[in-house]
């Protein structure tokens, strides 16, 4: 068995339902490229990677993409207190996530690349081609080996966002990540609530209505496994404290409510409200109990005992 066949099969029990990507994650940089990781939120991509690195027993840095992402911050500084007393020298200078990653030969990890300047993410290119950064007074470093970057977008969100241009395709090996099946996301929430109550049933329908927020014609934007992670320690910790169960339906609509109403987006020009939007799915999923409330607005959250509908 080849290294990184054991590598895949070492990783494969940390990371639920990614074995393809996985694979590819592994081959690609196997291969010394640079990978792009393409998908919505809570998809896996950030546990992937660092498993991988890991696993390869590799350092692994860690930068979030945002418009104050500026170059100096990407690459490093010179301290100016110490360049006051000892000048411009190579040991004033701070070496930031690039240049460290660099030197040690370890993973540059880009979150939401598609949210960094453009004069940022030009930096970014030019040690992709190049496999080197000049940095003013301080010199050339040039990449030690094992260094590749390796960066997240989430091509559906265009708030904040820019396109990515051509050149930054054609310098990485694309891979896109979609959400994982029924099974996999209730695997996924019962690792996270191990231990627990709650059934396997419960849990099944928790994950349904998660699942049903991205297919929903009233939404644009779905939850991911997050929220149903979220309902499911949340319905727990609420039963507990209203000395019920999740089963009771007050227990579980709140729980909805306050585990996915804010990850929702309603589309533009909606008359109805998130809170609306996940109870009717609730209902829909888990079903009407006898004597609820007719079509009213839904709360968020609602008192004890109570489905307002």
């Amino acid at each position: 068995m080849t290294n990184s066949a054991s590598l895949r099969n070492a990783l494969s029990t940390q990371v639920v339902g990614r074995t393809r990507e996985l694979e590819l994650v592994i081959a690609a940089l196997a291969a010394d490229r640079h990978v792009l990781l393409e998908g919505p939120p809570g998809t896996g991509k950030s546990t992937l990677l660092r498993a991988v690195a890991q696993g390869l027993g590799i350092g692994f840095e860690f930068v979030e993409g945002n418009a104050e992402l500026t170059p100096a911050r990407l690459v490093g500084h010179f301290d100016p207190a110490r360049v006051l007393n000892e000048g411009y020298d190579p040991t004033v200078f701070v070496d930031g996530p690039l240049v460290s990653a660099m030197r040690d030969g370890s993973l540059l990890y880009v979150e939401e690349i598609n949210r960094i300047p453009e004069e940022t993410l030009n930096v970014l290119i030019t040690v992709m081609s190049e496999g080197e950064l000049n940095v003013p007074r301080l010199g050339r470093i040039t990449a030690a080996k094992g260094f590749r970057l390796v960066a997240a977008m989430n091509p559906f969100d265009a708030v904040g966002t820019a396109r990515i241009s051509g050149a930054v395709y054609d310098r990485v090996c694309r891979i896109a990540m979609s959400y994982q099946s029924a099974e996999e996301e209730q695997a996924i929430v019962r690792r996270n609530t191990e231990g627990s109550s709650v059934t396997d049933a419960w849990l099944s329908k928790a994950v349904e209505v998660v699942r049903r927020t991205r297919s929903h014609p009233d939404l644009r934007v779905g939850s991911s496994v997050r929220g149903a992670v979220d309902f499911a320690k949340v319905a727990v910790s609420l039963a507990e404290l209203r000395e019920s169960t999740v089963e009771q339906p007050s227990v579980g609509v709140d729980a909805a409510l306050v585990a996915l109403s804010g990850r929702v987006r309603v589309r533009e020009g909606g008359v109805r409200t998130s809170e609306e939007i996940v109870t009717e799915i609730w209902q829909d999923v888990f079903g009407r109990v006898e004597g609820e409330p007719g079509e009213g607005k839904a709360g968020a959250p609602m008192n004890r005992g109570t489905t307002s509908l």
